[in-house]
Parts: structure tokens; sequence; C-alpha cells
């Protein structure tokens, strides 16, 4: 292990030197691209030299333990005990960031909420998630944008995409993928029974041009007029897009702005973005034990959470987490939960590469 972070700071040190080169600064690609690098290697280097201070000290309080002085050996011993224990915390600490990190981490998301099996109070369930999330965006100083929404006439969502912006947002939300399942008595029901409904969550890293290059040849673009919620303007003009990706099958609609090019620029972004994934996928199903770990078993319809009302009870079924704090989390603090499967999965990535 140490070996290789002894590269990492030498790697370290030479971007340093080479952002400080003349014809670094002037090349603003070049420049973006060592820095973020140097960005990346920071934590690691900042570990690896507390480490070998902590070693320094340490071979300094053991020659101290030959001093003739009683009290200076006393003090001598107990810098050891403590200097043990740092160390220990640290070299932990440098394990977790030589896990090899998810190439998306960094990137911005689209948030895909539909509603699954339970009719209105799933689309009902699916509007309380999306402001969740929301919440959580706003608590992290992320932005949110609606790309896409289809709602139902008492305030519920059938489907809604979202594009999150900000920093690590993929990191802190790839593990919301799959089926969210509620238990709670409707509005409407009368007799005061327990309903259970799902709604899907999918998180897909936001592609950019240069990952995904789609030939305009593979394109079917329909226009059509907008129906439901928007004004009078909706029904005037065909300002809705429908996208046909021909060799995928995907489709993707828009009609939230009244814009037909506005339109059809959010519909490439989710298009994009959904080809994105799907590359993905089929790179970690190459990887099953990667993709055990990661994800279960990567498919969608698994039921990773579920959210009891009556009991303010929420339960991730991946890691066994139990929390009565059902109000809280809706409101928001999805760290309760988020943080919680952070560290199991790198505890499952650490005990991956101990047994390497």
């Amino acid at each position: 292990m140490f070996a290789k972070v002894e590269e990492i700071e030498e790697r370290y040190k030479e971007l340093e030197a080479d952002l400080g080169r003349p014809e670094v600064i002037q090349d603003q690609k070049t420049y973006q691209t060592y820095a973020k690098e140097r960005s990346n290697l920071a934590p690691i280097v900042k570990s690896f030299r507390e480490f070998k201070s902590l070693q320094d000290e340490m071979e300094s309080s053991r020659l101290l333990l030959e001093d003739p002085d009683h009290d200076i050996r006393h003090l001598a011993r107990e810098e050891i005990v403590a200097l043990e224990a740092r160390l220990l915390r640290v070299e932990e600490e440098l394990k977790v960031l030589l896990i090899p990190k998810n190439p998306n981490d960094d990137r911005n998301i689209l948030l895909e909420i539909r509603a699954g099996t339970g009719g209105e109070e799933a689309a009902l369930f699916a509007a309380d998630l999306f402001r969740m999330y929301s919440r959580y965006a706003e608590l992290r100083g992320w932005k949110t944008e609606i790309l896409s929404q289809h709602l139902t006439g008492i305030g519920g969502l059938k489907e809604i995409i979202v594009l999150v912006a900000g920093e690590k947002v993929y990191s802190r939300l790839k593990y919301e993928s799959g089926v969210h399942r509620v238990q709670r008595v409707p509005e409407t029901e009368t007799q005061g029974r327990i309903h259970t409904s799902a709604v899907t969550v999918a998180i897909l890293p936001e592609a950019e041009e240069i990952d995904v290059e789609i030939d305009p040849e593979d394109l079917r673009i329909d226009l059509y007029r907008s129906s439901g919620p928007g004004g009078q303007h909706v029904n005037k003009t065909a300002s809705a897009v429908r996208l046909t990706h021909l060799p995928s099958g995907l489709v993707v609609t828009c009609q939230d702005e009244k814009s037909q090019h506005k339109n059809k620029a959010k519909a490439m972004k989710v298009l994009r973005s959904r080809l994105l994934d799907i590359e993905i996928s089929e790179q970690q199903s190459k990887i099953s034990e990667e993709r055990r770990t990661m994800v279960g078993s990567g498919d969608r319809s698994e039921r990773i959470r579920t959210y009891n009302f009556p009991q303010a009870r929420v339960t991730d079924h991946r890691i066994g987490l139990t929390l009565y704090k059902l109000e809280a989390l809706l409101q928001g603090e999805l760290d309760l939960v988020i943080e919680p499967l952070i560290t199991h999965f790198q505890t499952e990535a650490l005990k991956k590469a101990d047994g390497n």
C-alpha cells in the first residue's frame, strides 16, 4: 500500500511543478485537467504526510524509553500509546482514500422518479420523494432544474426528471436507485386500511456531448402539441418534442417549455444520460462481483427501502438499517441514510481489497 502512496506523492509533486509552468498556465484545458488531478490526489498525500510525521514522532518517543529519568520514560510510553492509536486511524483513512473511485462520482445527475404500483397513492408518494430530494439538494447547496414532469390531478407525479447539479452529486445519491416502497393510509381510504405502494427512483450520471455521440441519422424527431397543465399556449403550437433513438429503442419526450428548441435540448440531455447509463450498466454487468457489492443485483425492480408512516419508520433493506425518523428524512435529512450506506459500501470495498 505504501509503495503505491509514494508513487501518488511523486505524481502530486510533478503536478505541482507542472501547474507553475507558463505553457501550462496559458493552456486552460491542460491546466484544469492537471488541477483536477492534483485536487483528487491531495487528500491521499495529506494523510500520507501525516502518517510519516506520526512515524517520526513515534521514533523520537521510542528513543526516550532509554532515558535514565523515570518520569520521561513514563511520558514516552503514554505518548507511544497515543501515537499508535493515531497511526492506526490515519492508516485506515489511507485505505479508504485508496479505494478506486467511481469515475462518475464528481458528475451531476439526472434524478428520475416514477410512480409504480399503487395508482394515485403511488403518484402522491412520488411527489413526496421529489420534495425530499429537493430539500436535500437545497441543504447541500445544489441546484435543481426540472427537465420533464407528468402531474396528476390531485398533486401527484406520474413521472419527473430533474437535473441536480453541484459538488459530487452522484457520489452522494448513487445508492438511491431502486424501488422505494411506502406503507400508509391514503387520504381517500375511509376504512383506515394501510396500503402499500411503490415508486421507482433512477440516478443517472449526467452525460456530456463528448461522453455520448449521437448520430443524427439514428434519431427520429416527432413534434406535437403539448397536453395537460400549462396554460392556453400549450394547445396552439407543436412545441412538444419526442425523440426516438432508433438503435436502442429509447424514447424521450419533453413538453414543459413553450419553445420547441428548449424542449429538444432538454430531451437530448435526458437521452444522452440514459444512453450513458446503458453503457455503464453493460460495463458493470461484466464485473458481476463489483456490481453485487455496489448495487445488489443492479435490477431497478429491486426494493431498496420502505417508508412506514404509521410507525414513522424507514428501513433500508440492503444494510438492515431501521430508523424511526421518517419525518426528518422527508424534510431532506437524507444523510441519516446516505452516510451509513457510504460507510457500508466502503467497508465492503476494504474487505475485498484486503482479500486480494
